[in-house]
This record gives C-alpha cells, sequence and structure tokens, in this order.
C-alpha cells in the first residue's frame, strides 16, 4: 500500500478553499481533512472536532512544548496549528490527508515534509476577494479590511507553492485540483514497486 499524499491548501481568508475543499471530499472517499486546533471562538455553526478544535491560549503552548503540532501560526491575535498525530497515522495508512491552513503554516510544512504537494488557491482580483469577504456578513468592517490587508501580505507567498489554482468558476478550480492530485500520485518515486513488480513479472513470460 502506497503511502497517502500530504496536501496543503492555502488561499486569503475568503479565496474560496473551504468551498473547494468541500466539493473535493464529496468526490474522493480516499481523502481526510486535517482538522486544525485554533485558540479563536467559534463562528455560529462551527462544531468543536469538526470545523476545529477549540482550545484555550494556555492548551495550545502546551501542545507546542510537547512536540503535538506539525506546524503553527498566529492570525488576528490566535492560534492555529495543525495536530501531528491525526495526519502522521492516515498517510501511514493510504489516505492522503489535506491541510487547510495559512502560508506561514504552510512554509512550515514544506520545511518539515518537503515531498508535501502544496496548492495556493488564488482569487481572480482583489475586488471580487472584497466582495466574497462582504457578502459572508459574519465580521464587522474593520475586521473584513484587516483580512484584506492581510491578504495582500499573503499572496506574493503563492511562489513557494507548487501550484496555483485560480478561483474565479468554481467547478474548474475543483477540477484544476484533481488533476493536481492525479499527476502526483502517476510520479515516478511514488510507483517505484509498481515498476518493480512488473519487471519481476517478466521472468514469468
Amino acid at each position: 500500500m502506497n503511502k497517502g499524499l500530504l496536501v496543503v491548501i492555502s488561499a486569503p481568508s475568503g479565496g474560496g478553499k473551504g468551498t473547494i475543499l468541500k466539493e473535493l471530499f464529496a468526490r474522493n472517499e480516499n481523502m481526510r481533512f486535517s482538522v486544525s486546533a485554533t485558540t479563536r471562538a467559534p463562528r455560529p455553526g462551527e462544531v468543536d472536532g469538526v470545523d476545529y478544535y477549540f482550545v484555550t491560549r494556555e492548551q495550545f503552548e502546551d501542545m507546542i512544548r510537547e512536540g503535538k503540532m506539525l506546524e503553527y501560526t498566529q492570525y488576528l491575535g490566535n492560534y492555529y496549528g495543525t495536530p501531528r498525530g491525526p495526519v502522521e497515522d492516515w498517510t501511514a495508512q493510504g489516505y492522503d490527508v489535506v491541510l487547510e491552513i495559512e502560508v506561514q503554516g504552510g512554509s512550515q510544512i514544506k520545511a518539515k515534509v518537503p515531498e508535501c504537494v502544496s496548492v495556493f488557491i488564488l482569487p481572480p482580483s482583489m475586488q471580487v476577494l472584497s466582495k466574497r469577504l462582504h457578502g459572508r456578513g459574519t465580521e464587522d468592517e474593520e475586521t473584513v479590511q484587516k483580512r484584506l490587508k492581510k491578504a495582500i501580505q499573503e499572496i506574493p507567498h503563492a511562489k513557494d507553492y507548487d501550484y496555483i489554482v485560480f478561483n474565479d468558476r468554481l467547478e474548474d478550480a475543483v477540477e484544476d485540483v484533481q488533476a493536481i492530485l492525479r499527476a502526483e500520485k502517476l510520479k515516478y518515486e511514488k510507483n517505484i514497486e509498481s515498476v518493480e513488480r512488473v519487471l519481476n513479472d517478466a521472468e514469468t513470460v
């Protein structure tokens, strides 16, 4: 059984990565979502253990000290991070594990797990991004402006990712990510054992 892919997905807030991932998981039974831990308060409708593990700042810092975080960062005054255990267990079992994380966390993952597949979701324009953030209606204007300012800081980091996917039309963006995952699974280094098996079979011909 081949080891599963570790897939890093990043985008500015409002970039649509959550919607894209929802579609991907509906189409792929072999995918698992790495639930992040955070110290921010839950938004309406969010469920602990499903959307995030909501923990206190003290609990999060304990996890950092104990080496239980694969990566972590601070964003708008709150910690966000990836618990190490589930990710390592799932990939060992052959599942593709998706990490939906900020660019700083993505950089940490790339350093620790160079073989990961990193994808940056890019909005078609800042105007569209602003419209999406305002359309959510979950935050005040000051917070929306902070997110737009943060997006301007994050987008240049797209150069550090393996792939760029433009989220203009949802269906196209989902198909692009699907194509990336298919291509990654066909790389030689992920199929060495299959090549050797075919050569071994040649002895019986």
